[in-house]
């Protein structure tokens, strides 16, 4: 189908085929999609995703209505960023910066964070070639084998182009609607680098009845909390790449859905193909592994953004909106914002908003208990951070760092001194407390 496709016998519309593929269905791109292609079935495809197909399409979503940063929006910012950063220190115990926050444009944010967004999808890149590679060669009869190589190698070619510009178009999408560096929950940027972009900021505030000098300042000290953070735990960035990598290798695709989708494809309606592609259902049922990995990742995302809420919340006490702010944030994150949009369409990983909010009210209920330097000392390691269960019963962590039992605890305690009782055969009445008596 595509040699026909691509050689224009196949009576396939190329801007429905693209836009049922999620691509730019603009002549100008679809042009350029098919270039890409033909190089990629004549073997001058790169296996996997390549960084200048995935860097040319996302330069070309962010550079429509892009607005450099001026010199007065610069004057502004550094002095929100100043107060933020004071503000910041009165919440937190972690280190500050060791570097000034940047303020960048769409395109500078694309460029600067294409890198770590790569490394993220490249083994769903190669695990779905590598399903379709296995399953060519296992359908294939025996005197057709050497054929299937060579149509293996060509497929992984078309497979990473398709995967680089699907890259590219979500990641300069995403240019166009994160307002910082920590937007979508992980730090893109390295050692601990804040960045805010200007542009989006004003976009993101258009609609809100909140002055334009708050919002800045609120989303600030949000940035700087977050980069704090991850310069503060310095294991915790690797860790949480390693979750998702973790996670997208086990991804795979369903053969036998691909096969049926053929079957019936029809050149004139690509709707089908679209909604395959849309909904997720190519992708392979959930390993238990993968469940694993994601109920681990899940976790973690959690717990970063619920102490980013929190102590964005306490150093932003003063800021009169600044409930307004968090408000919209929250409704934004619940609707399917940046980060849960990215990992979805590049990772396959749908996040759940709930376990957010009960990361926020864990941290809060730590920072009461034992206040602000005992709570950040738990991002030291791994091993010290909250767990599912803590999640979903705080005060078990709150009676672990503050020393005292939880209701939790002294109900396992009397289970075990019933169960002792009764394996030492001291199944009577209990002695009163003034009787002596050995049982």
């Amino acid at each position: 189908m595509l040699e026909n496709l691509l050689s224009g016998q196949a009576g396939v519309d190329p801007t429905a085929l693209a836009g049922a593929a999620g691509l730019p269905n603009d002549p100008a791109s679809v042009q350029a999609l098919f270039s890409q292609l033909q190089s990629a079935m004549a073997g001058a495809g790169t296996e996997g995703i390549d960084p200048q197909v995935a860097l040319k399409q996302g330069r070309e979503r962010t550079a429509a209505g892009q607005l450099s940063v001026t010199d007065d929006e610069r004057a502004v910012y550094d002095q929100a960023l100043h107060v933020a950063g004071l503000w910041l220190d009165e919440a937190v115990s972690v280190s500050t910066l060791g570097s000034e926050p940047r303020l960048l444009t769409r395109t500078e944010w694309l460029e600067q964070t294409m890198p770590l967004w790569i490394q993220l999808a490249e083994p769903v890149s190669s695990s779905i070639a590598d399903s379709l590679t296995r399953a060519l060669t296992e359908q294939a009869p025996e005197e057709m084998q050497s054929m299937v190589q060579g149509a293996s190698r060509m497929l992984r070619g078309v497979g990473g182009t398709l995967f680089s510009m699907q890259l590219g178009q979500v990641v300069g999408q995403l240019a166009t609607e994160v307002v910082s560096g920590g937007d979508v929950g992980i730090p893109l940027l390295d050692d601990g680098q804040a960045a805010l972009l200007p542009q989006n900021i004003r976009e993101f505030g258009a609609d809100l009845d909140i002055p334009v000098d708050q919002v800045q300042l609120y989303l600030a000290v949000r940035e700087l909390a977050h980069a704090r953070l991850f310069r503060h735990a310095r294991w915790l960035r690797l860790h949480l790449i390693t979750s998702i990598t973790e996670y997208a290798r086990g991804i795979s695709i369903d053969t036998e859905r691909i096969e049926r989708l053929a079957e019936d494809f029809d050149p004139s309606n690509t709707e089908s193909l679209r909604n395959a592609v849309a909904n997720g259902s190519l992708i392979a049922t959930q390993s238990d592994a993968q469940k694993a990995a994601l109920g681990r990742l899940e976790t973690i995302l959690a717990l970063v953004e619920g102490w980013v809420d929190v102590v964005t919340s306490a150093a932003t006490s003063r800021l009169p909106k600044a409930e307004q702010i968090n408000e919209t944030i929250r409704r934004r994150r619940a609707t399917g914002g940046p980060a849960e949009s990215a990992f979805a369409t590049l990772v396959g990983l749908e996040l759940r908003p709930r376990r957010l909010r009960e990361a926020s009210a864990l941290w809060a209920a730590v920072t009461e208990a034992v206040g602000i330097d005992e709570r950040d000392a738990l991002w030291a390691h791994p091993d010290l951070l909250p767990t599912s269960e803590d999640l979903d019963d705080p005060s078990r962590l709150v009676a672990r760092v503050s020393g005292t039992p939880s209701e939790t605890d002294a109900a396992d305690d009397e289970f075990d001194q019933a169960l002792e009782a009764l394996l030492r055969g001291d199944v009577g009445e209990a002695p009163k407390p003034e009787d002596d008596s050995t049982p």
